[in-house]
């Protein structure tokens, strides 16, 4: 029966491990110094070796010569625990047997010796799915258990494992494999089984399984059923819906050449070839990753997964852009791919994502905004604004304009309130009061401030009782600009006619046309 390469490839002993170097020195030390702890927490992203290290430590402690690092792998105790059959060595899969019934079942066996080896070596799998009841039963045992029991618990989410569990246990991180030692174990495995394989395809294959050993096997055999004995990357990256350097440059180029056409393309060309859209907003951001860290330190073989081709590739593409506009490309893409996740209109929802990208790329630092005005130069190309009505200048509550009586309370009800906004447009506004209704005559400029039910609240404030409220437009008002302010403002204050006569002044506004002056305050008052 055909065993999967995984499977078949598995470490037998500590000298077969790759990656793992710090967990391999310090279980060897402890075993050739007989300093064996009676529980481990083996943590770390799937696929990194902790289910397979736990076997090799039991059949460490169980070999004919042990305890020993270097088990003799043919002794009846080496051959079952390799092929799961040992009674001594008891694996769990805790996402099946997680309850408190499952955990007082395991304390009863812990009770007895073993069947015939030194020691019995409990496995449990993906530890951190047991129930809080079940850790507690657990509890008393991990804290004292017998002198032959030795437990061993795996977990992908370490933080789950409770406090107290963890407190009687060694711990152990399992780190991400790299990128060159995937690859070489790939290369290794290709030429036990005669397969030809060039070197971007095992790129590809260590690239699908992202630090995991275990996933880069299972893309190789995937690859070996769909392709035969000759791997060649075009065949991989499409059998595992990944995409070509080249590919991924093509959105870079129209991104640099602000080419909105050529990314509807782009799409167009994905869709028509039924690739996955998703596939490539994933494989869109981990290009636009390595091409930030390539513009940031280089082609470095430790932070890029490539091969040396590739990442010369990326550090020459990555010239092209300023560090800030890659920073935003990548937070672009993570935001695409989240929302693709969700979207019924996957399509669509890619053409906005790149056409944002485009539009992002348009965009002028402000550093570099207020280094030209500084300098006295012009800021880039000026942009056609709408029109739009400028919010006028707003003045403090100290300087309030003269008005009638109706006036002068709802300015005092409003100043009461602390609601500056529509104390402004009040006091640019007529106000008049008859009969249970007051009624607001404003600019339009001001009517967006002017809401009916704060007003209503501040009459009733002001006049004590309810009162209808209506607000009209005064006919001919003409809306004040940024640059010009309104006659009562200048009336009520000189500094906003000094400010916005500041030739700075003007020159931010000629820079950035559709920016409002809110307020100006005179520092001396």
């Amino acid at each position: 029966m055909y065993q999967v390469i995984a499977r078949k490839y598995r470490p037998q002993t500590f000298a077969e491990l790759i990656g793992q170097e710090h967990v391999r020195a310090t279980v060897e030390n402890a075993i050739a110094q007989r300093r064996i702890a009676h529980g481990y927490i083996f943590s770390g992203q799937r696929g990194t070796g902790k289910t397979t290290v736990a076997r090799i430590l039991a059949r460490c402690l169980n070999c004919v010569d042990g305890p020993t690092a270097t088990p003799c792998g043919v002794c009846a105790s080496c051959v079952e625990t390799a092929n799961g059959a040992s009674v001594d060595v008891i694996e769990i899969d805790a996402a099946s047997n997680r309850g408190i019934n499952e955990m007082r079942e395991l304390r009863e066996n812990v009770r007895y010796r073993p069947a015939r080896d030194r020691y019995k070596v409990f496995i449990i799998d993906e530890a951190h799915q047991i129930t809080n009841e079940a850790f507690n039963a657990l509890l008393k045992t991990l804290e004292e258990p017998p002198e032959w029991a030795v437990f061993v618990l795996c977990t992908t989410e370490a933080h789950k494992i409770p406090a107290t569990i963890a407190s009687r246990c060694q711990q152990f991180q399992f780190r991400q494999v790299s990128f060159e030692e995937v690859v070489g174990r790939i290369k290794w495995i290709c030429g036990q089984e005669g397969v030809d394989a060039d070197s971007e395809a095992l790129a590809a294959l260590a690239q699908a399984g992202e630090g995991s050993v275990r996933d880069s096997l299972s893309a190789l055999d995937q690859a070996i059923a769909c392709c035969g004995n000759k791997l060649e990357a075009v065949q991989v990256r499409e059998l595992l819906g990944m995409f070509s350097l080249e590919a991924m440059d093509r959105t870079a180029a129209a991104l640099q050449a602000a080419d909105a056409r050529a990314m509807l393309d782009i799409v167009m060309e994905l869709e028509r070839d039924g690739r996955n859209l998703q596939h490539f907003s994933r494989e869109l951001s981990r290009y636009f990753r390595n091409l930030l860290v390539a513009r940031v330190a280089g082609p470095e073989p430790r932070l890029i997964a490539a091969t040396g081709a590739e990442r010369d590739r990326l550090a020459t593409t990555a010239q092209s852009f300023s560090e800030e506009d890659l920073t935003r490309y990548l937070q672009l893409s993570l935001d695409l791919f989240r929302d693709l996740q969700y979207s019924l209109q996957p399509r669509l929802q890619l053409e906005l994502g790149l056409l944002r990208m485009i539009h992002a790329g348009r965009m002028m630092e402000v550093e570099e905004a207020l280094a030209a005005l500084g300098g006295g130069g012009a800021v880039g190309a000026p942009k056609p604004a709408p029109k739009k009505v400028e919010t006028p200048v707003a003045q403090p509550p100290a300087r309030r304009p003269e008005g009638g009586d109706a006036k002068a309370k709802m300015l005092a009800a409003l100043e009461e309130m602390k609601m500056q906004f529509t104390f402004d447009a009040v006091s640019h506004s007529a106000v008049t009061e008859s009969g249970g209704e007051i009624v607001f005559v404003t600019p339009a400029a001001f009517r967006i401030a002017m809401s009916e039910k704060d007003l209503a609240r501040a009459a009733e404030t002001a006049f004590g009782r309810a009162m209808r409220v209506k607000v009209t437009i005064g006919e001919g008002a003409a809306a004040p600009t940024a640059s010009t302010p309104p006659a009562t403002a200048i009336e009520a204050s000189d500094a906003a006619p000094r400010a916005l006569a500041h030739p700075e002044v003007k020159r931010f506004q000629e820079a950035f046309p559709g920016a409002q002056v809110r307020a100006v305050r005179d520092l001396k008052e």
